[in-house]
């Protein structure tokens, strides 16, 4: 399928190319010797990755990170290019080779045109609240993430099944979309603040029909079987504690394996938590004895 036009295929290709040069090493005293990179992912849907890594060959196990959404298209063109590097660079000073993939239409790969309609379910709708369509979205990010394990898979950069998955908002919704698919290579897979249709028109606690994202969270659940670690905070306005243990009560009820942890309040905004340097003391022992324990 031709998603470009010739040209624009090829000032992106450029672009990527001319970015993946960049590499700034990052070190702090006594820990694990890391370096940041903007990479090019030829995947059939081509986009950027941030890229954090321990220093030398590897192969090193492999996380994915996936960021959330905005429907504004102006936010989307000034996205950053990763939400949570603190976060990141946490999982690589644990010896992971980070991938975090920047969404089709955000940041400097803003180059879609919502209207022609080119990348669809990447393009972060849901459809209106009278009927939402949540479980494609999802799975259409999830789709991406089996890309990239395929594509580190062949370059030989990673440990074969010994991928991890992490995601906040609607990139931890796509955590719970590919659970369902139960990829071999994924051994574990971490949610913060996972969902979809959080603060319609902007308003805190204003969910697009929570019902049906608890039925299809269910659903997620009737065939995943990857353990899963999912973090909430109480002050989330997105995707408050009520919503959030619904969900999580319909995805276990229906056979999901998840262990759920309700933070207390962080800052003036809970959904954001996992992007805040001061975040990483308060969660990266939960993250730690999960992951120990999938060894």
């Amino acid at each position: 399928m031709r998603l470009l036009a010739g040209a624009t295929i090829r000032h992106f290709a450029a672009t990527l190319l001319f970015l993946t040069a960049f590499v700034v090493p990052a070190r702090a005293a006594d820990e694990v010797r890391i370096q940041e990179e903007i990479w090019a992912l030829p995947l059939p849907l081509p986009m950027f990755a941030y890229v954090v890594r321990p220093v030398g060959d590897g192969p090193f196990p492999l996380a994915i990170m996936n960021h959330g959404v905005s429907l504004n298209p102006v936010d989307r063109s000034f996205f950053p290019l990763v939400e949570f590097r603190d976060a990141a660079k946490w999982f690589a000073r644990s010896g992971y080779l980070v991938v975090a993939p920047v969404g089709t239409g955000y940041g400097a790969s803003a180059i879609d045109t919502p209207e022609r309609g080119i990348y669809g379910p990447f393009f972060s709708k849901v459809g209106k609240c009278t009927n939402p369509n949540f479980r494609d979205p999802g799975l259409a990010v999830a789709q991406v993430d089996l890309w990239i394990i395929d594509y580190m898979a062949a370059e030989k950069r990673i440990v074969p099944k010994d991928v991890i998955v992490v995601g906040q908002s609607a990139g931890g919704w796509a955590a719970i979309a590919l659970s369902s698919l139960n990829p071999s290579q994924v051994k574990a897979m971490i949610v913060f603040a996972g969902g979809r249709g959080g603060r319609v028109g902007g308003k805190p606690n204003h969910n697009c029909a929570p019902d049906k994202l608890v039925a299809q969270t269910g659903e997620f659940g009737r065939t995943a079987r990857v353990p899963m670690l999912w973090i909430y905070i109480e002050n989330d306005t997105y995707f408050g504690p009520v919503l959030a243990r619904r969900m999580h009560e319909a995805f276990v009820a229906a056979g999901g394996k998840a262990e759920y942890h309700l933070m207390p309040p962080f800052g003036t905004e809970g959904h954001f938590f996992i992007g805040s340097p001061a975040a990483v003391p308060i969660w990266s022992p939960l993250v730690t004895k999960f992951l120990d324990a999938q060894k």
